[in-house]
């Protein structure tokens, strides 16, 4: 070999490799990061959250829309014949409805956490996450916060709408915030759930089309919107175990005072348990592997 040809060799520069840090590498420096540190990466993030949502204001167009239209398509269109039916008229129909309208808002407003998740990737933003020296586990934490703070805002002007159109709440105001509390815990449960479908579906049209086959069943399959009392009996067996029903019941007797009130807040802190247990660590790791 000449020496101008190792001289040459030796001068090529090398190139920096971009492949990612393997798994177990990744596992050990988030585990260094400690509790204190992790607690910090989330608010930070919260912080970056809220700020694109100040920088996007449409993003907030379905908390502050949906709770509107549906209250008023369902009071006006729906509650003179429901109501009627029951023996009550729209105005027995509307203290019936809101709140099971908490439960839909938790689910609606969750739905929309999978499509984010999802554009998030395509666009490589999760991309900039995996540069810097934060805890995997911190990004999908901030995401379920801040979309927590969304659906309290769309339970908020829910509730407005509601008491402009006859919502009667009978001085349980204890109970109102006891509901909002126990919705809130609820519908972070499900957010684990659509995070793990986007970061699973490969397009957030994907995610969008799955959800509302989930959504559907679920909502209408439920107390949200009229008693099952009147559904057939199969139906019925699988409103008693739909985590909806639940969640509207427990509403409604902390609102109400009307039904039970400590199986259905029972039953719903199970099914919130139990799902956030089951789905944030699969989402987690999911999401480790992804990034």
């Amino acid at each position: 070999m000449s020496t101008s040809t190792a001289a040459k060799a030796t001068a090529a520069p090398t190139q920096p490799s971009t492949d990612p840090a393997p798994a177990g590498r990744r596992s050990r420096d988030e585990s260094r990061i400690g509790i204190r540190g992790g607690v910090r990466h989330i608010g930070a993030l919260v912080r970056r959250n809220a700020l694109q949502i100040k920088q996007d204001p449409e993003s907030m167009m379905d908390a502050l829309l949906m709770p509107i239209i549906f209250t008023l398509l369902f009071v006006f269109v729906f509650g003179g014949a429901i109501g009627g039916s029951s023996g009550g008229g729209r105005e027995n129909y509307t203290d019936y409805l809101v709140p099971g309208m908490m439960a839909m808002m938790s689910m609606n407003i969750a739905m929309a956490v999978g499509t984010g998740v999802n554009e998030d990737f395509r666009k490589g933003v999760m991309d900039r996450f995996r540069s810097m020296p934060i805890a995997r586990s911190s990004v999908l934490v901030a995401k379920v916060v801040v979309e927590v703070g969304r659906m309290l805002v769309a339970i908020l002007v829910l509730l407005v709408v509601g008491f402009l159109v006859g919502f009667d709440l009978q001085g349980h105001w204890t109970g109102l915030l006891a509901a909002i509390g126990l919705t809130a815990v609820f519908g972070a449960s499900l957010m684990w759930i659509f995070v793990l479908l986007g970061l699973t579906m490969n397009t957030a049209q994907g995610v969008q089309g799955v959800s509302f086959l989930v959504l559907m069943p679920l909502q209408f399959g439920s107390s949200v919107f009229v008693p099952t009392q009147t559904m057939p009996g199969w139906l019925e067996t699988f409103t008693d175990f739909n985590p909806l029903t639940h969640v509207a019941d427990a509403a409604r007797g902390l609102m109400l005072g009307q039904g039970a009130v400590a199986g259905p807040v029972l039953w719903t802190l199970v099914w919130s348990a139990g799902l956030t247990a089951v789905t944030a660590p699969m989402a987690i790791a999911k999401f480790r592997r992804k990034a």
